[in-house]
């Protein structure tokens, strides 16, 4: 009997089930249905939309960081429900909040150097600048995706459209717009593919909701030792991961986000087809 999966996808009441999610999960889609697997969308919201699935995805659960108690409690029920997840309920969990990166600093993976505060404000950012010797900021929500809420900001400018929540402040690191950012896709820890992501000029989002550029990357072996470490830091087993790196101001690679929770694997820019994934969701779902 063939393996049923569902890819998780956007709740129809959230702006993010308008946007190019369909066009994420066909790629996928097609990918496990060639490996002989029945592959289905399900929203995320449904109350009992599952039975039957070998395995759920939640790939493209995009949107969930605006239904924090929902999404968490939806994670509680498939748990006490015994339904298969991967990735699993507790990194779905502690993933879906980037203060996620202390942790993995404390660790010993490379991490962009953050601060986290209940709360934006300006004497925070001064505080920041002058203790990452740096006068432009990134601020963004501990809970976000798609640049939501995110500000770049230097001393002066107001903070129109930041946070308004829990928030974190890094610095700007410049090879964001020189280089890009740099995502490594990994499935059930096996290295798949990597893609650099740079913003169009004047921005500084790299994801494709703002018309970034996206290419092909072969990674330098400096970033697959950071990729490495950040995930060797990670306890649970991990069926797929996409691993964001941003060069410092000393070129060594370091970790904007790990993506664990409903990352785009850009599986079109694997150049033969992206077996390893097929082959992850195939053995998860046995």
């Amino acid at each position: 009997m063939r393996a049923r999966i569902a890819i998780l996808t956007p709740d129809p009441a959230d702006e993010a089930f308008h946007i190019r999610w369909r066009d994420v999960f066909e790629r996928e889609a097609i990918l496990l249905r060639a490996a002989g697997m029945v592959a289905e969308s399900r929203s995320w919201v449904e109350p009992d939309g599952f039975a039957g699935f070998d395995l759920l995805l939640p790939l493209l659960v995009w949107g969930y960081h605006r239904a924090g108690p929902q999404w968490r409690a939806a994670v509680a029920e498939w748990e006490a429900r015994g339904l298969r997840v991967a990735n699993p309920p507790s990194v779905l969990l502690w993933n879906a909040d980037k203060a996620y990166l202390r942790r993995l600093a404390e660790r010993g993976a490379p991490v962009v150097p953050t601060r986290y505060l209940d709360r934006l404000s300006e004497e925070a950012l001064h505080e920041a600048a002058a203790a990452f010797g740096s006068e432009r900021l990134i601020a963004k929500p501990q809970v976000s995706a798609l640049a939501w809420q995110t500000i770049r900001w230097s001393p002066g400018e107001p903070l129109d459209g930041g946070p308004i929540g829990p928030a974190m402040i890094q610095p700007f690191l410049p090879a964001i717009q020189s280089e890009g950012e740099i995502s490594l896709v990994y499935f059930s820890g096996g290295f798949s593919h990597a893609i650099r992501k740079r913003p169009r000029p004047g921005d500084f989002r790299v994801q494709p909701e703002y018309d970034s550029l996206i290419a092909p990357h072969a990674p330098a072996p400096d970033e697959l030792a950071a990729a490495e470490a950040i995930l060797a830091a990670i306890d649970e087993p991990l069926l797929y991961a996409r691993v964001d790196l941003v060069r410092g101001r000393d070129n060594a690679p370091l970790l904007m986000e790990l993506e664990l929770v409903e990352p785009d694997l850009y599986l079109e820019f694997h150049p033969g087809g992206c077996p390893l994934f097929a082959d992850a969701v195939a053995r998860a779902a046995r």
